[in-house]
Order: C-alpha cells, then structure tokens, then sequence
C-alpha cells in the first residue's frame, strides 16, 4: 500500500512540475509568486486524488405502505417523478424502462399492475359492449332454396313453326 501511496505522490509532483511549467512559459510570473503557485497547484492535484469517490446512489426503495398509497383506482403514482399516470408503461418507455426493470428498480412485486383499475375496468367494459369477449355463435344452418317455378322456355323452333 505504501508503494502505491509513494507512485501516487511521484505521480502528483511530476503533474505538478509540469502544468507549472507550461503556464509559466505562456504567462509572466514574477519569482516571489512562483513557490505559492506550486502549493496551489500541487494541493488542487493532491485534493483531486485524495477525493471519496461517490458511490453510485441508487433509487430507494419504498417502503410497504408507500406502495400501497401508489396504487389508487384512478391513477398508479410512478416511483420516477411522482405524477399519477393511467398506464405506466408509455411513461416507463419514455424514460427507458421495462415493466420488469421498474419492479426490479425499485423492488416491487412481480403483481404490481401497470394499469389503474379505473381505466382497466372501462376498457372492459367497451370490449363487453362491442362484443369482444363472447364466444362465437354458432352459424344457423342454412335454409336450401327451393328453385323457382319458372316455366322453361319452350323450343324456339316449336314457337316459331307454331305460329
């Protein structure tokens, strides 16, 4: 650890010397300024190295009854921006989600719908009214026509030796 430590700060003085360097011969610095400028320098790279890398906050996890409260009859309160929204899954699309990758998100249950009831239950009940849902009829059998009782058409040569 200790070798990493000494190639670290080898690393940040060799840094330091040369962007100290390179702005010293494109700038007029005079002599006096010049020690405190490798301080800054040095402790801006020094800080730069020395910083806790952030860690990756994900989303939090609700809680048992902030999912519940998610749900309403009307609307399901999407855990992304907190707006109430009939079907989640245009929402999730624009935001580049699956179903499942929202539930894997934010720890929701394989159940948790995706459409309010509200909107479910009207949508079923259009399909009911227009039909859909039923099973087919069976078609009635159908009736043979009796041919008509048109007379034939006599022999022409009969009707014309006739007359």
């Amino acid at each position: 650890m200790d070798e990493f430590d000494q190639g670290s700060t080898d690393n940040t003085l060799e840094m330091t010397a040369d962007l100290v360097a390179a702005y010293v011969s494109n700038n007029n610095v005079p002599m006096s300024e010049l020690p405190a400028l490798i301080a800054k320098v040095h402790a801006a790279l020094d800080g730069l190295g020395n910083s806790v890398a952030a860690e990756p906050v994900g989303p939090e996890k609700p809680t048992p009854a902030q999912i519940k409260k998610s749900i309403t009859p009307d609307a399901l309160i999407s855990f992304e921006d907190g707006k109430p929204y009939k079907t989640m899954r245009r929402h999730l699309t624009m935001r580049g989600l699956t179903p499942e990758a929202y539930r894997a998100k934010y720890g929701l249950p394989a159940d948790y719908p995706m459409t309010s009831a509200a909107y479910s239950a009207q949508r079923s009940a259009l399909a009911h009214s227009l039909g859909l849902g039923q099973k087919r009829r069976k078609a009635a059998p159908e009736v043979e026509e009796a041919p008509e009782a048109t007379p034939k058409p006599k022999d022409r040569k009969k009707v014309a030796e006739t007359a």
